[in-house]
Protein backbone atom coordinates (compact mmCIF):
# COMPACT_ATOMS: atom_id res chain seq x y z
CA UNK A 1 0.00 0.00 0.00
CA UNK A 2 1.17 3.54 -0.76
CA UNK A 3 -0.23 6.95 0.06
CA UNK A 4 -0.62 9.27 -2.92
CA UNK A 5 -1.46 12.93 -2.34
CA UNK A 6 -3.39 14.98 -4.90
CA UNK A 7 -5.75 17.95 -4.67
CA UNK A 8 -5.18 18.13 -0.93
CA UNK A 9 -6.35 14.51 -0.42
CA UNK A 10 -4.44 11.42 0.63
CA UNK A 11 -5.33 8.23 -1.26
CA UNK A 12 -4.30 4.80 -0.02
CA UNK A 13 -3.60 2.91 -3.25
CA UNK A 14 -1.92 -0.31 -4.45
CA UNK A 15 1.86 -0.01 -4.77
CA UNK A 16 2.02 -0.53 -8.54
CA UNK A 17 -0.47 1.04 -10.96
CA UNK A 18 -0.36 2.32 -14.51
CA UNK A 19 -1.61 5.90 -15.14
CA UNK A 20 -5.12 4.78 -16.11
CA UNK A 21 -5.47 2.59 -13.03
CA UNK A 22 -4.31 5.36 -10.71
CA UNK A 23 -6.64 7.96 -12.21
CA UNK A 24 -9.62 5.56 -12.13
CA UNK A 25 -8.92 4.47 -8.55
CA UNK A 26 -8.73 8.07 -7.36
CA UNK A 27 -12.01 8.86 -9.14
CA UNK A 28 -13.73 5.77 -7.67
CA UNK A 29 -12.48 6.64 -4.19
CA UNK A 30 -13.81 10.17 -4.54
CA UNK A 31 -17.17 8.72 -5.59
CA UNK A 32 -17.13 6.38 -2.60
CA UNK A 33 -16.33 9.23 -0.22
CA UNK A 34 -19.10 11.38 -1.73
CA UNK A 35 -21.84 8.74 -2.03
CA UNK A 36 -21.14 5.88 0.39
CA UNK A 37 -18.65 6.41 3.21
CA UNK A 38 -15.23 7.82 4.01
CA UNK A 39 -14.30 4.72 6.01
CA UNK A 40 -11.61 2.52 4.57
CA UNK A 41 -11.85 -1.19 3.92
CA UNK A 42 -9.20 -3.80 4.60
CA UNK A 43 -7.35 -6.40 2.58
CA UNK A 44 -5.90 -9.32 4.52
CA UNK A 45 -2.40 -10.32 3.43
CA UNK A 46 -0.40 -12.91 5.35
CA UNK A 47 -2.45 -12.34 8.45
CA UNK A 48 -2.15 -8.56 8.30
CA UNK A 49 -5.07 -6.25 7.60
CA UNK A 50 -3.99 -3.52 5.19
CA UNK A 51 -6.26 -0.46 4.76
CA UNK A 52 -7.26 0.63 1.24
CA UNK A 53 -9.56 3.49 0.37
CA UNK A 54 -11.05 1.73 -2.68
CA UNK A 55 -12.32 -1.19 -0.58
CA UNK A 56 -15.68 -0.88 1.14
CA UNK A 57 -15.83 -1.46 4.92
CA UNK A 58 -17.72 -4.46 6.31
CA UNK A 59 -20.39 -2.17 7.75
CA UNK A 60 -21.84 -1.30 4.32
CA UNK A 61 -21.19 -4.40 2.20
CA UNK A 62 -24.54 -6.10 2.75
CA UNK A 63 -26.40 -3.15 1.23
CA UNK A 64 -24.48 -3.52 -2.07
CA UNK A 65 -23.90 0.24 -2.33
CA UNK A 66 -21.71 -0.15 -5.42
CA UNK A 67 -24.64 -1.62 -7.39
CA UNK A 68 -27.14 0.60 -9.24
CA UNK A 69 -30.08 0.98 -6.80
CA UNK A 70 -32.70 0.10 -9.39
CA UNK A 71 -31.32 -3.43 -9.89
CA UNK A 72 -30.31 -4.52 -6.38
CA UNK A 73 -33.45 -6.60 -5.80
CA UNK A 74 -33.20 -8.17 -9.26
CA UNK A 75 -29.55 -9.03 -8.63
CA UNK A 76 -30.44 -10.75 -5.36
CA UNK A 77 -33.24 -12.73 -7.07
CA UNK A 78 -30.91 -13.71 -9.91
CA UNK A 79 -28.30 -14.89 -7.41
CA UNK A 80 -30.90 -17.16 -5.80
CA UNK A 81 -31.83 -18.68 -9.16
CA UNK A 82 -28.22 -19.04 -10.35
CA UNK A 83 -25.96 -19.08 -7.24
CA UNK A 84 -22.82 -17.76 -8.91
CA UNK A 85 -19.53 -17.03 -7.18
CA UNK A 86 -19.12 -13.47 -5.97
CA UNK A 87 -15.52 -12.44 -6.56
CA UNK A 88 -13.27 -11.86 -3.60
CA UNK A 89 -13.20 -8.16 -4.42
CA UNK A 90 -16.85 -7.67 -5.38
CA UNK A 91 -17.01 -5.01 -2.66
CA UNK A 92 -14.09 -3.14 -4.17
CA UNK A 93 -14.94 0.08 -6.01
CA UNK A 94 -12.91 -1.15 -8.99
CA UNK A 95 -14.64 -4.54 -9.12
CA UNK A 96 -15.11 -5.65 -12.74
CA UNK A 97 -17.82 -8.05 -11.62
CA UNK A 98 -19.82 -5.21 -10.06
CA UNK A 99 -19.14 -2.98 -13.06
CA UNK A 100 -20.43 -5.72 -15.36
CA UNK A 101 -23.65 -5.98 -13.33
CA UNK A 102 -24.04 -2.20 -13.42
CA UNK A 103 -23.54 -2.06 -17.18
CA UNK A 104 -25.80 -4.85 -18.38
CA UNK A 105 -28.61 -5.51 -15.91
CA UNK A 106 -30.24 -2.06 -16.21
CA UNK A 107 -30.34 -2.55 -19.99
CA UNK A 108 -31.47 -6.19 -19.94
CA UNK A 109 -34.27 -5.46 -17.47
CA UNK A 110 -35.47 -2.45 -19.45
CA UNK A 111 -38.40 -2.67 -21.90
CA UNK A 112 -35.97 -1.05 -24.38
CA UNK A 113 -33.39 -3.86 -24.16
CA UNK A 114 -33.82 -4.92 -27.80
CA UNK A 115 -33.45 -1.36 -29.05
CA UNK A 116 -30.19 -0.91 -27.13
CA UNK A 117 -28.60 -4.27 -27.90
CA UNK A 118 -29.34 -4.03 -31.62
CA UNK A 119 -27.07 -0.98 -31.67
CA UNK A 120 -24.07 -2.83 -30.22
CA UNK A 121 -24.45 -6.29 -31.82
CA UNK A 122 -25.21 -6.36 -35.53
CA UNK A 123 -27.02 -9.72 -35.64
CA UNK A 124 -29.17 -9.09 -32.55
CA UNK A 125 -32.89 -9.60 -33.11
CA UNK A 126 -34.57 -9.85 -29.73
CA UNK A 127 -33.73 -10.92 -26.20
CA UNK A 128 -34.75 -14.55 -25.59
CA UNK A 129 -36.53 -13.88 -22.31
CA UNK A 130 -37.70 -17.50 -22.13
CA UNK A 131 -34.09 -18.69 -21.74
CA UNK A 132 -31.83 -18.53 -18.66
CA UNK A 133 -33.19 -15.81 -16.32
CA UNK A 134 -35.21 -13.45 -18.49
CA UNK A 135 -32.59 -13.91 -21.18
CA UNK A 136 -29.36 -13.59 -19.19
CA UNK A 137 -27.13 -15.30 -16.65
CA UNK A 138 -24.24 -13.89 -14.66
CA UNK A 139 -21.04 -15.93 -14.35
CA UNK A 140 -22.29 -18.38 -16.96
CA UNK A 141 -20.90 -21.83 -17.42
CA UNK A 142 -22.68 -24.84 -18.89
CA UNK A 143 -23.96 -27.13 -16.15
CA UNK A 144 -24.57 -30.18 -18.34
CA UNK A 145 -21.96 -32.08 -16.30
CA UNK A 146 -20.52 -31.58 -12.84
CA UNK A 147 -17.27 -30.06 -14.09
CA UNK A 148 -18.70 -28.48 -17.23
CA UNK A 149 -17.88 -29.06 -20.87
CA UNK A 150 -14.31 -27.82 -20.32
CA UNK A 151 -13.83 -30.17 -17.36
CA UNK A 152 -12.38 -27.36 -15.21
CA UNK A 153 -15.27 -26.30 -13.00
CA UNK A 154 -15.35 -26.63 -9.20
CA UNK A 155 -16.95 -24.61 -6.41
CA UNK A 156 -13.77 -22.54 -6.22
CA UNK A 157 -12.60 -22.01 -9.81
CA UNK A 158 -13.40 -22.70 -13.45
CA UNK A 159 -14.06 -20.91 -16.71
CA UNK A 160 -17.06 -18.56 -16.54
CA UNK A 161 -18.32 -15.84 -18.83
CA UNK A 162 -19.04 -12.68 -16.82
CA UNK A 163 -22.48 -12.62 -18.41
CA UNK A 164 -24.30 -14.66 -21.03
CA UNK A 165 -27.11 -13.12 -23.06
CA UNK A 166 -29.54 -15.38 -24.91
CA UNK A 167 -31.11 -13.87 -28.02
CA UNK A 168 -32.72 -14.67 -31.32
CA UNK A 169 -30.81 -13.26 -34.24
CA UNK A 170 -32.19 -11.11 -37.03
CA UNK A 171 -31.95 -13.81 -39.70
CA UNK A 172 -35.08 -15.13 -41.39
CA UNK A 173 -35.17 -18.25 -39.21
CA UNK A 174 -34.51 -16.35 -35.95
CA UNK A 175 -31.80 -18.67 -34.66
CA UNK A 176 -31.35 -18.93 -30.90
CA UNK A 177 -27.88 -17.61 -30.06
CA UNK A 178 -25.77 -17.03 -26.96
CA UNK A 179 -23.50 -14.04 -26.38
CA UNK A 180 -20.72 -14.60 -23.85
CA UNK A 181 -19.09 -11.47 -22.45
CA UNK A 182 -15.90 -10.88 -20.48
CA UNK A 183 -15.94 -7.46 -18.81
CA UNK A 184 -12.79 -5.61 -17.76
CA UNK A 185 -12.58 -2.31 -15.90
CA UNK A 186 -9.09 -1.42 -14.65
CA UNK A 187 -7.20 -4.67 -15.33
CA UNK A 188 -4.16 -4.26 -17.57
CA UNK A 189 -4.33 -7.83 -18.89
CA UNK A 190 -6.41 -10.99 -18.89
CA UNK A 191 -5.83 -13.99 -16.64
CA UNK A 192 -2.65 -15.86 -17.48
CA UNK A 193 -2.07 -19.61 -17.52
CA UNK A 194 -1.66 -20.88 -13.96
CA UNK A 195 -0.45 -24.23 -15.27
CA UNK A 196 2.78 -22.53 -16.30
CA UNK A 197 3.76 -21.90 -12.65
CA UNK A 198 1.95 -24.74 -10.89
CA UNK A 199 3.91 -26.66 -8.23
CA UNK A 200 2.42 -29.85 -9.71
CA UNK A 201 4.33 -29.52 -12.99
CA UNK A 202 6.62 -32.33 -14.06
CA UNK A 203 9.60 -32.40 -16.39
CA UNK A 204 7.33 -33.85 -19.08
CA UNK A 205 5.22 -30.69 -19.19
CA UNK A 206 6.62 -28.31 -21.79
CA UNK A 207 5.01 -24.98 -22.66
CA UNK A 208 7.78 -24.19 -25.11
CA UNK A 209 6.44 -26.67 -27.64
CA UNK A 210 4.64 -25.35 -30.70
CA UNK A 211 0.89 -25.17 -31.13
CA UNK A 212 1.11 -28.08 -33.60
CA UNK A 213 3.21 -30.20 -31.22
CA UNK A 214 0.78 -29.59 -28.36
CA UNK A 215 -2.18 -30.63 -30.50
CA UNK A 216 -0.32 -33.80 -31.46
CA UNK A 217 0.89 -34.59 -27.94
CA UNK A 218 -1.57 -33.04 -25.48
CA UNK A 219 0.05 -34.50 -22.28
CA UNK A 220 2.82 -31.95 -22.82
CA UNK A 221 0.35 -29.47 -21.29
CA UNK A 222 0.01 -29.55 -17.51
CA UNK A 223 -3.67 -28.61 -17.70
CA UNK A 224 -4.40 -31.58 -19.98
CA UNK A 225 -2.16 -34.15 -18.31
CA UNK A 226 -2.42 -33.41 -14.58
CA UNK A 227 -5.79 -31.66 -14.37
CA UNK A 228 -7.51 -33.44 -17.28
CA UNK A 229 -9.01 -30.20 -18.54
CA UNK A 230 -10.40 -30.49 -22.06
CA UNK A 231 -8.94 -27.29 -23.52
CA UNK A 232 -6.73 -28.94 -26.13
CA UNK A 233 -9.32 -31.58 -27.03
CA UNK A 234 -11.86 -28.86 -27.84
CA UNK A 235 -9.18 -26.87 -29.67
CA UNK A 236 -8.33 -29.92 -31.80
CA UNK A 237 -11.99 -30.27 -32.77
CA UNK A 238 -12.07 -26.62 -33.83
CA UNK A 239 -8.70 -26.14 -35.52
CA UNK A 240 -10.21 -24.10 -38.34
CA UNK A 241 -11.17 -21.43 -35.79
CA UNK A 242 -7.50 -20.96 -34.83
CA UNK A 243 -6.60 -20.48 -38.47
CA UNK A 244 -3.09 -19.06 -37.95
CA UNK A 245 -1.86 -21.65 -35.43
CA UNK A 246 0.99 -22.77 -37.67
CA UNK A 247 2.90 -19.58 -36.94
CA UNK A 248 3.41 -20.30 -33.22
CA UNK A 249 6.63 -21.99 -32.17
CA UNK A 250 5.50 -22.16 -28.51
CA UNK A 251 2.17 -22.33 -26.70
CA UNK A 252 0.32 -19.08 -27.53
CA UNK A 253 -1.84 -19.37 -24.41
CA UNK A 254 0.77 -18.84 -21.69
CA UNK A 255 -0.04 -15.14 -21.25
CA UNK A 256 -3.26 -13.18 -21.18
CA UNK A 257 -4.62 -14.94 -24.26
CA UNK A 258 -5.22 -17.91 -21.95
CA UNK A 259 -8.44 -16.39 -20.61
CA UNK A 260 -9.65 -15.40 -24.07
CA UNK A 261 -8.94 -18.93 -25.31
CA UNK A 262 -10.85 -20.57 -22.44
CA UNK A 263 -13.90 -18.34 -22.84
CA UNK A 264 -13.91 -18.95 -26.58
CA UNK A 265 -13.62 -22.71 -25.99
CA UNK A 266 -16.62 -22.50 -23.68
CA UNK A 267 -18.59 -20.94 -26.52
CA UNK A 268 -17.42 -23.51 -29.06
CA UNK A 269 -18.29 -26.37 -26.70
CA UNK A 270 -21.73 -24.97 -25.86
CA UNK A 271 -22.51 -24.55 -29.55
CA UNK A 272 -21.80 -28.22 -30.28
CA UNK A 273 -23.48 -29.61 -27.15
CA UNK A 274 -26.70 -31.30 -28.31
CA UNK A 275 -28.41 -30.92 -24.93
CA UNK A 276 -28.14 -27.12 -25.15
CA UNK A 277 -30.40 -25.12 -27.47
CA UNK A 278 -27.99 -22.49 -28.78
CA UNK A 279 -27.20 -22.66 -32.49
CA UNK A 280 -24.46 -20.03 -32.53
CA UNK A 281 -22.32 -18.69 -29.69
CA UNK A 282 -20.32 -15.47 -29.78
CA UNK A 283 -17.71 -14.12 -27.37
CA UNK A 284 -16.92 -10.45 -26.72
CA UNK A 285 -14.68 -8.41 -24.47
CA UNK A 286 -16.17 -5.22 -23.06
CA UNK A 287 -13.67 -2.73 -21.65
CA UNK A 288 -13.53 0.84 -20.41
CA UNK A 289 -12.84 3.13 -23.41
CA UNK A 290 -9.70 4.58 -21.78
CA UNK A 291 -8.18 1.20 -20.89
CA UNK A 292 -5.88 0.56 -23.83
CA UNK A 293 -3.61 -1.71 -21.79
CA UNK A 294 -5.66 -4.74 -22.86
CA UNK A 295 -5.11 -4.09 -26.55
CA UNK A 296 -1.80 -5.94 -26.87
CA UNK A 297 -3.29 -9.24 -25.74
CA UNK A 298 -6.50 -8.65 -27.72
CA UNK A 299 -4.51 -8.04 -30.89
CA UNK A 300 -2.40 -11.14 -30.30
CA UNK A 301 -5.55 -13.22 -29.98
CA UNK A 302 -7.14 -11.65 -33.04
CA UNK A 303 -4.03 -12.52 -35.05
CA UNK A 304 -4.20 -16.15 -33.95
CA UNK A 305 -7.87 -16.57 -34.93
CA UNK A 306 -7.60 -14.51 -38.11
CA UNK A 307 -10.09 -11.86 -36.90
CA UNK A 308 -12.90 -14.41 -36.69
CA UNK A 309 -16.24 -12.64 -36.25
CA UNK A 310 -17.16 -14.93 -33.35
CA UNK A 311 -14.85 -12.72 -31.24
CA UNK A 312 -15.32 -8.97 -30.90
CA UNK A 313 -14.47 -6.05 -28.65
CA UNK A 314 -16.61 -3.11 -27.58
CA UNK A 315 -16.53 -0.51 -24.83
CA UNK A 316 -18.87 0.32 -21.99
CA UNK A 317 -19.39 3.69 -23.66
CA UNK A 318 -20.84 1.94 -26.72
CA UNK A 319 -23.55 0.43 -24.52
CA UNK A 320 -24.18 3.66 -22.64
CA UNK A 321 -24.55 5.70 -25.84
CA UNK A 322 -27.01 3.17 -27.26
CA UNK A 323 -29.07 3.36 -24.07
CA UNK A 324 -29.03 7.16 -24.07
CA UNK A 325 -30.29 7.18 -27.67
CA UNK A 326 -33.58 5.56 -26.60
CA UNK A 327 -34.55 8.80 -24.80
CA UNK A 328 -36.12 6.64 -22.09
CA UNK A 329 -36.18 8.53 -18.75
CA UNK A 330 -35.40 5.40 -16.71
CA UNK A 331 -32.39 4.49 -18.82
CA UNK A 332 -31.39 8.15 -18.83
CA UNK A 333 -31.16 8.16 -15.03
CA UNK A 334 -29.06 5.02 -15.11
CA UNK A 335 -26.78 6.48 -17.81
CA UNK A 336 -26.10 9.56 -15.68
CA UNK A 337 -25.38 7.38 -12.62
CA UNK A 338 -23.12 4.99 -14.55
CA UNK A 339 -21.15 7.74 -16.30
CA UNK A 340 -20.62 9.49 -12.98
CA UNK A 341 -19.38 6.36 -11.23
CA UNK A 342 -17.12 5.04 -13.99
CA UNK A 343 -15.79 8.32 -15.35
CA UNK A 344 -17.28 8.12 -18.83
Amino acid sequence: MRVFTANGKNYRLPNIQNPFQQAMYMHLIDWKWDHITKKEGYYTHRGRQIPYDAILPESVKEKLPMVYPGIVDDLRQHHKKFPFKLHQHFNHMASSQAANVNLFLPVLLSPHANQVLRQVKSDFGELATDELDRGFQLEYWDSTTGQGLLGDHTKIYGTDADIAIAYRDNSSNRQLCLWLIEHKLTEDDFTKCHGLTSHGRKDTHNCDKSFTELIGNMPLCYYHDARQFKYWEITARNLSFFRNQQGYSECPFKGGTNQLWRNQLLGLAVEKEKTLPFKRVYFSVVRHPENGYLDKTINQYRALIGDNDRFSVLTSLDVVKAAKATNDPGLGRWVDWYRGLYRL
